[in-house]
């Protein structure tokens, strides 16, 4: 289920079509008003659909779906405890709206609990920072977007910015502020981060856009056609695209992702004496057990430990 073509009557699931007008207008409602970030509202749209899916086949109406059917349906699951716990998240939200909205007397997902899911060492993988400084000094800057890539890899390793943020900036989200640059990001949840710019990054991106001379509102990091800019932002998979091109061309053979410039960024932060409380900050995270996730600096010590196995 596309959350893009949630406009469309015939993506309502056929329980909420036959509990009335109201209930399907509520139901594509609540992803339109309720979920802003685009990639969370896809997520909780299809985790949604496929729970709606599988009442279908167990009860006749929406207002009959009970805990014991939200139970059920979370035991037979066969995603990972993360999805899962994705899926009974959009369930819930879902049903509070609908309660809200009137359409059921109770939330039936409000007493299920999903599986434990604790995470405490990410699974992104992090470059070394003599492997980061390769990669972007390997990338030519003889072209516009030549420029273009470097000036985006080095925003989301200096700055620990998510890609959908840094992908989102306009020219104008580079900005003065007294007497350095500030990136101004959208953050999940609409929120603004503002975050001081490292040097380089403030050069390679300054050199990006005085030879590309965009407008203010222009996108800043843009997709190219025959070698010219289109006026249409990047995608997070044509972005990866791109990094793993990069990464490659660089002798970086590592499964290299979108994510890995943030955790590396944090890792190279932390290893220089930073704190894991200001990179929280820059990193706009919730909380310091999330920012703690992309921390790799204990690999290190790890291996020189192993290594005194001196059989």
């Amino acid at each position: 289920m596309n959350a893009l073509t949630l406009r469309h009557a015939d993506t309502v699931p056929s329980i909420l079509a036959n509990a009335g007008e109201d209930a399907a207008t509520k139901f594509l409602g609540f992803f339109a008003a309720r979920i802003r970030n685009l990639n969370t509202r896809d997520a909780y749209a299809r985790a949604c659909a496929q729970f709606m899916a599988w009442c279908e086949q167990h009860v006749v109406d929406l207002r009959l779906i009970t805990p014991m059917h939200v139970a059920a349906y979370i035991e037979q699951h066969p995603g990972s405890p993360q999805t899962i716990k994705q899926h009974l998240a959009a369930i819930k939200m879902l049903f509070d709206y609908l309660v809200i909205s009137q359409i059921v007397p109770t939330n039936p997902a409000a007493p299920v609990k999903g599986p434990t899911h604790v995470v405490k060492r990410g699974k992104t993988p992090v470059l070394s920072a003599e492997d980061a400084r390769a990669l972007l000094n390997s990338i030519s800057t003889d072209s516009l977007q030549g420029l273009r890539d470097r000036a985006l890899i080095s925003v989301m390793l200096f700055s620990f910015a998510r890609v959908s943020a840094v992908l989102g900036m306009r020219v104008c989200d580079f900005y003065e502020n007294g007497r350095r640059k500030w990136f101004r990001l959208l953050e999940k949840g609409g929120k603004h981060h503002e975050v001081p710019v490292h040097h380089k990054a403030e050069d390679y991106v300054a050199e990006y856009l005085e030879k590309a001379g965009f407008a203010p509102n222009a996108p800043l990091f843009q997709t190219f056609r025959k070698r010219k800019p289109t006026g249409r932002a990047m995608s997070r998979s044509e972005a990866y695209r791109m990094i793993r091109r990069r990464a490659i061309d660089a002798g970086v053979f590592a499964p290299v992702s979108c994510h890995s410039f943030r955790a590396t960024g944090i890792t190279v932060y932390l290893e220089n004496k930073g704190t894991l409380e200001t990179a929280q900050k820059i990193a706009a995270h919730e909380s310091p057990r999330t920012t703690k996730l992309y921390d790799r600096t204990d690999d290190q010590l790890t291996l020189d430990e192993i290594e005194k196995i001196s059989v």
